[in-house]
């Protein structure tokens, strides 16, 4: 199996003929066709349907996003704890889609997010199995990168704290004590 640098995935390769163009986008996630998702992997193989998930979590009745975002789970943060080479990519348009209030699964994004915070999966196995880091592919680096794309993000935990829905409230504060960043006061009455 060939594996992408995890360096700099979405400024290094060419865009694949196979993904979404621009012109056909109907969600705010433009930058997807930056990303280069045939050349990643996530847990199935090749990446090139995260786009098409990601839409669906974006533009889906609730029925389709919960489903989508389901399926992109198992793809990219597998039992809630493993990560792929794609999650770091994946983790930018999560952020964007738990701030579009729009979207009828935002909890549910912002505990994908905790999960892939937490993620010490691949860390752990290559304490016990040292051998794991010489390995072409080196899964503690997604795991590292996927944990450092979240916390990029972390200065939207306040508006996403004082969301008026209780539930995006409540996991946005789980996930900033995951991050250790401490929860901002809400707004009175809310």
């Amino acid at each position: 199996m060939r594996s992408a640098s995890t360096e700099h995935p979405s400024s290094e390769r060419p865009q694949r003929p196979d993904a979404p163009t621009g012109a056909a986008r109907k969600t705010p996630l433009t930058a997807l066709d930056r990303v280069p998702w045939g050349d990643i992997q996530d847990s199935t193989g090749s990446a090139a349907a995260i786009p098409l998930l990601l839409d669906g979590i974006a533009g889906g009745d609730a029925d389709t996003a919960r489903s989508a975002l389901d399926d992109l789970r198992k793809r990219i943060c597998q039992f809630g704890f493993v990560v792929e080479q794609a999650t770091a990519a994946t983790v930018p348009f999560l952020w964007e889609l738990a701030n579009l209030p729009q979207v009828t699964c935002r909890p549910q994004i912002i505990r994908l997010l905790k999960n892939i915070a937490d993620a010490r999966q691949w860390e752990s196995t290559a304490a016990v199995y040292p051998k794991l880091l010489n390995h072409r592919e080196n899964p503690v680096v997604w795991e590292r990168a996927a944990r450092q794309a979240v916390r990029a993000r972390r200065e939207e935990l306040g508006r996403l704290m004082a969301d008026e829905d209780g539930e995006i409230a409540r996991a946005t504060t789980e996930l900033a004590r995951s991050l250790g960043a401490r929860p901002s006061r809400r707004s009175p009455g809310k």
